[in-house]
């Protein structure tokens, strides 16, 4: 499969070069996906779809098109290519856009070591939705619950081969399982919903049906009869589950694109502390079995670990080849590519560094505050870092529990926010963003 991409694509440049483009680079993915629903111990739904995509971008001098299909028959390659000549010919002038120097290029493109691809047999749809029959009964099984939303059980393969007039041509592929479980608990207008999940490159090391529906049944449960907390400045714990959107607010305020527009809250402040001192947040782009490594970036540049934030101290900023020819620096190789659009620049995996404390030392250690475990909405300043987002999750008083929480709002800026973290030490290792719970102190609350 993967050299019948590879000649897919270079079918696709020769085409751009027979219509007149100076430089262009393609892109192919073919895959499989397959997802299962069960709904009270029946059969809800079942998908399955295969297909290819393909995606060329032509250049001629600095001006550039992008033309996209899911047929990959000679003819229609040909059109393709005859008519992104002419989008690129009436497209308006980029200084920046262009391919990598053929110096650039990453030489290592066997992906094996990443282990990204799970071999065995791809699974049957009755085992798939055995899994989810499994993890519905075991929600049903825990008390308080009233009813399943559902449970779903999928799995998906895909891969992906990109090349360029410069001489570049690799590919990898990826594969995926996946099964998760939505439990409520209560009825009527005091219904409460939580879920669990969980997703694997290896089928082998995805968790069991039976204990991602206890626990999706259990934190249902405990969402029982909910309150609204107390309006006022409180310390704020993210749970695992979602302290990972708090980096992702400092990542995208990294994103050279957001600093190439000026429109970052993060603009001049490289070299700055953005978080506490002990703290670094490293990319790992070859780390195995995670789900966004990559051994070169989608204009073909290799891909390295490097210190996005080192000891607190930001380090620079995420770039493609376009934005780092704007800001007159030298790309990252972050540049992510899909069939549909130029480049852009994007993260692998991150791992955030982790403290020495549990969850529940971090609970203790907040006194009164709240424990957020889920999050709605989003109102977020690009510019100011200003941050406000519906949340719910559990009250805490003298460093205990005391009671579920919902309808109310955190408040805050990301500038304070991220320069007060203090790291537990419950991050899950397989996932891409590795990051644990997040305490953030003086949070401002509005409740009742």
């Amino acid at each position: 499969m993967t050299l019948q991409l590879a000649d897919l694509t270079a079918r696709m440049l020769e085409a751009a070069r027979r219509a007149g483009a100076e430089a262009a680079d393609a892109v192919a993915v073919d895959g499989t996906a397959l997802s299962i629903d069960v709904r009270e111990g029946r059969l809800e739904q079942a998908e399955r779809s295969e297909g290819i995509d393909i995606g060329l971008r032509v250049l001629i001098g600095r001006r550039q098109a992008v033309v996209s299909s899911s047929d990959a028959r000679d003819a229609t390659i040909e059109t393709m290519a005859q008519r992104a000549v002419a989008m690129a010919r009436e497209a308006p002038e980029d200084p920046h856009a262009g391919l990598a120097d053929p110096s650039q290029l990453a030489h290592d493109t066997d992906s094996s070591r990443l282990e990204m691809y799970d071999p065995a047999p791809e699974p049957d749809p009755a085992a798939l939705e055995e899994d989810a029959r499994r993890a519905e009964a075991a929600a049903r099984g825990i008390d308080g619950v009233t009813q399943v939303q559902g449970a779903s059980a999928g799995y998906g393969r895909r891969r992906i081969h990109l090349a360029a007039s410069n001489g570049f041509s690799g590919g990898y592929a990826r594969s995926d399982r996946a099964i998760s479980c939505v439990a409520v608990s209560g009825t009527g207008t005091g219904m409460e919903r939580d879920w669990d999940g969980d997703s694997r490159i290896f089928q082998s090391e995805l968790r069991s049906p039976e204990e991602i529906g206890r626990l999706a049944g259990a934190r249902a449960a405990a969402r029982q009869n909910p309150r609204r907390p107390r309006t006022g400045k409180y310390p704020v714990l993210f749970d695992e589950r979602i302290s990972s959107s708090l980096i992702g607010h400092l990542l995208s305020a990294m994103n050279g694109a957001a600093i190439a527009r000026g429109s970052s809250w993060l603009l001049g402040r490289k070299g700055d502390l953005v978080l506490p001192e002990p703290l670094s947040l490293i990319e790992e782009p070859h780390r195995p079995r995670a789900s966004g490594s990559r051994l070169f970036d989608g204009e073909g540049l290799p891909t390295a670990t490097r210190m996005l934030v080192e000891e607190g101290v930001l380090t620079g900023w995420v770039l493609d080849l376009a934005t780092a020819r704007k800001l007159g620096l030298e790309s990252t190789a972050n540049a992510a590519r899909g069939t549909t659009s130029p480049p852009s620049p994007a993260v692998t995996n991150v791992r955030l560094t982790e403290g020495s404390a549990t969850r529940d030392d971090l609970i203790a250690q907040m006194g009164t505050g709240l424990l957020v475990t889920s999050l709605i909405g989003s109102t977020i300043n690009p510019n100011t870092g200003d941050y406000s987002r519906g949340a719910s999750g559990f009250w805490v008083e003298k460093g205990e529990i005391m009671h579920p929480v919902n309808e109310c709002t955190i408040a805050g800026n990301l500038r304070d926010m991220l320069r007060s973290l203090v790291p537990a030490n419950d991050a899950r290792q397989h996932l891409s963003r590795i990051v644990p719970s997040l305490l953030v102190d003086g949070m401002t609350l509005a409740g009742d």
